[in-house]
């Protein structure tokens, strides 16, 4: 076998043009990808990152129903207290829940006295919320980076429309669940960006104004916005939590609560899934370029040995040996233009990561920074070697099936 390897080596050399050119090809394919797959990768992170971590949350815990009709944020499918406790102890206990916040929200109007509008109420405990989504205070381009008792930060929308500034007092009126009407004056704090864009009309308050404007005598709770301590554990966590809420029915015997993942709450998902199949139609499209390279490579290496062939099969060379030698050939270039594919992949990344890249997402912007898992690197790495290993295969079997003297006789 160190002899056939031998061999192998020193064809490859013989025809340094062919070779060259081949593990060139190789090589800008595994860079091409590595890189590709990189920087979507970060995107696609920071993305996620930006969508959760300033107001979705990984999970969130709804009563039953209460997703399926969530345009209309629906008083009436609120947890009740004893059923937020019992959600809370159930977050509390599980040692992969990293912080948790519940929310009341509802639908009202927003008046500076001068014009009305509609808007989004979000009544939240500013500490837990923001433990929970820490990237909301980022979001905060004037103002406090808090919330206190009677005061309220309104999205960007707002405040340009109504021209209201810091300080200026407005009024929310709201609907209750049994039809009644009331209102409440508040304090603008803050204003806020939404993280998708310059829309958006989700505003902020503490959570016992908002049910003092839809006047609960207890307080309810309409979500539950939970962080997890790794967001790679996501999908486990969810279907444990699933598992112990499971247990809580409703006067129908069907469960009370349901869990929803950010993919389920938000559209950005379906992008994420768009990164996800352009990332492994390139890694089709590099797996068809090494294929082609390596089988033309080879198919031309037996074409214009064919002499040599012969010669090696007169001498009693078994077809085993002769098909090894030329598959082979094919390992080598598949190793040596993925080995430099990989160092020149990482180096670009490095260069990318050094030159500080910045993009606007919405209405942030965020510093692009490529990285790739070492799994990835070694899983490309290897599905390049198989596939140059498997293109040399039908030219390997063609030579180790010659006739010595029909190949002798080739000119």
């Amino acid at each position: 076998m160190k002899n056939i390897f031998k061999i192998a080596v020193r064809n490859l050399i013989r025809y340094k043009r062919r070779t060259l050119l081949t593990a060139s090809l190789i090589t800008i394919g595994v860079v091409f990808v590595l890189v590709f797959v990189s920087v979507t990768g970060s995107f696609k992170s920071i993305m996620i990152g930006e969508v959760t971590d300033s107001m979705l949350g990984h999970l969130q815990v709804h009563r039953k129903g209460y997703v399926a009709s969530i345009d209309s944020l629906p008083l009436n499918l609120n947890m009740k207290p004893k059923a937020y406790a019992k959600m809370a102890e159930t977050l509390k206990s599980s040692p992969d829940v990293e912080a948790f916040s519940p929310r009341l929200k509802f639908g009202g109007m927003f008046s500076n006295f001068t014009e009305t509008t509609s808007i989004r109420i979000n009544g939240i405990y500013p500490d837990r919320e923001f433990q929970t989504v820490p990237l909301l205070t980022s979001r905060i381009s004037e103002g406090k980076k808090t919330i206190s008792r009677g005061e309220i930060m309104i999205p960007l929308l707002l405040a340009r429309g109504l021209k209201i500034k810091i300080g200026d007092a407005v009024v929310v009126v709201a609907t209750n669940v049994d039809g009644s009407v009331n209102g409440k004056q508040f304090i603008v704090s803050g204003i806020l960006e939404s993280a998708t864009g310059p829309g958006g009309r989700d505003g902020y308050v503490h959570i016992e104004d908002a049910a003092e404007v839809l006047r609960m005598t207890e307080l309810e709770v309409s979500e539950v916005a939970v962080r997890l301590k790794d967001f790679n554990h996501l999908h486990p966590v969810m279907q444990q939590l699933e598992g112990k809420i499971a247990a809580e029915l409703n006067k129908e015997g069907k469960p009370l609560f349901e869990v929803h993942s950010w993919e389920q709450l938000s559209p950005f998902f379906n992008i994420a899934k768009m990164i996800d199949v352009m990332t492994f139609f390139i890694k089709i499209m590099l797996i068809a370029i090494v294929l082609i390279s390596i089988m033309n490579v080879m198919i031309m290496a037996v074409f214009e040995r064919i002499r040599e062939i012969g010669t090696i099969a007169a001498i009693g060379t078994l077809p085993g040996k002769i098909r090894s030698m030329f598959i082979i050939e094919g390992l080598c270039l598949g190793v040596v233009g993925t080995v430099i594919g990989d160092i020149i992949g990482g180096i670009i990344i490095l260069i990318i990561n050094l030159t500080g890249i910045r993009y606007n997402f919405g209405r942030q912007e965020l510093l692009l920074h490529a990285d790739i898992l070492p799994a990835d690197v070694l899983t490309i790495s290897i599905i390049v070697i198989i596939v140059a290993v498997a293109a040399s295969l039908q030219p390997a079997i063609k030579a180790s099936k010659m006739e010595p003297i029909e190949a002798l006789r080739h000119v």
